[in-house]
């Protein structure tokens, strides 16, 4: 874990540092020459679609093509991924993935895909922290009483998730495997309805979408007691990081772009540079900002080691808490 764990540090410290991107004029290559479909493996509005809006409007304005949204949801992401999958390696089927991709693999062993061996990574588009939020009824105002608490509760806290094998859930059974604490899991179908429960009080605890979930820390109805993040928020530094409690404590959703296995360098590197390029914009920047949602220039090389190093860490808590969902 410990490898792991500096695995995914070095990934997300690389993201801030200054990146040399390979040269590859827009102009000179003949790609993209018609449009090119974009499968986000979700429905209409989520995070994932959002974001591939934003991202991709602008793209294909620098690439002078159409990036065509397809989405293609159900079981959790994995009808989307396995019609990529399956699609020629030419650059014209883009896989626009969440924190899904790097879960599902440990909580349906019956893909019909791999998706460490038919995917080439191509860019980490977003992250996003997620933030331990509690009813504003919870005396508990850092993560040590949120354990308090917890070790005080035998018959166990209620505590919500949007919904079996989230990265919501994932994070609330990590917290539960680092302290021991008995916590009674309330899945929802969606972050929304989870987050009106814990301002009406049926539930107490809840890791929740920082995207989703700021305003309501900014207007008081909920407490963050800490966020999922390695850093402090610039937007929130007085909210502390569950990891300064509990070290190496990290639950990130993200979303990165991804092609089938075989799609030419060239095409991989083209698409990397102008992702790089469109989330520079000031535009762009301005709408990830109101989001709450961090995009960094990467590589291909480093978008891939923080899907498998999130794989690794994410299978060795499915397997702890024997989750199991196909």
């Amino acid at each position: 874990m410990q490898k792991n764990g500096s695995t995914r540090r070095s990934v997300i410290a690389a993201l801030a540092a200054p990146l040399v991107l390979p040269r590859v004029a827009f102009g000179q290559a003949e790609y993209p020459n018609k449009p090119v479909r974009v499968v986000v493996p979700y429905p209409p509005g989520g995070g994932a679609d959002t974001t591939a809006r934003i991202l991709y409007q602008k793209l294909g304005e620098k690439m002078g093509q159409q990036f065509v949204i397809d989405n293609r949801g159900g079981a959790g992401g994995t009808i989307g991924a396995a019609a990529v999958a399956k699609a020629a390696p030419d650059g014209y089927t883009i896989l626009h993935d969440g924190t899904a991709h790097s879960v599902n693999p440990s909580l349906y062993p019956n893909l019909t895909y791999d998706t460490a061996k038919d995917f080439q990574a191509v860019f980490l588009a977003t992250l996003v922290t997620n933030f331990l939020l509690v009813n504003n009824a919870v005396p508990a105002k850092t993560v040590a009483d949120v354990i308090a608490i917890g070790k005080a509760t035998p018959a166990g806290l209620d505590w919500a998730s949007s919904g079996n094998g989230t990265v919501q859930h994932l994070a609330m059974e990590m917290f539960r495997q680092r302290t021991g604490i008995a916590i009674n899991h309330v899945p929802y179908r969606g972050g929304g309805p989870a987050l009106n429960d814990l301002i009406g009080g049926q539930v107490k605890y809840f890791f929740s979408n920082g995207a989703a979930s700021i305003g309501h820390v900014r207007s008081g109805s909920l407490r963050a007691v800490a966020h999922s993040a390695r850093e402090r928020l610039k937007s929130l530094p007085d909210v502390p990081t569950v990891a300064e409690t509990l070290p190496g404590f990290e639950a990130y959703e993200f979303n990165a772009v991804f092609v089938p296995t075989g799609t030419p360098v060239a095409i991989v590197q083209k698409l990397n540079a102008g992702l790089n390029d469109v989330i520079k914009q000031p535009d762009i920047v301005s709408r990830l900002d109101e989001l709450n949602l961090e995009a960094k220039a990467n590589t291909p090389d480093e978008c891939r080691a923080f899907i498998q190093a999130e794989m690794t860490k994410w299978a060795a808590v499915v397997k702890e808490g024997n989750i199991k969902l196909g």
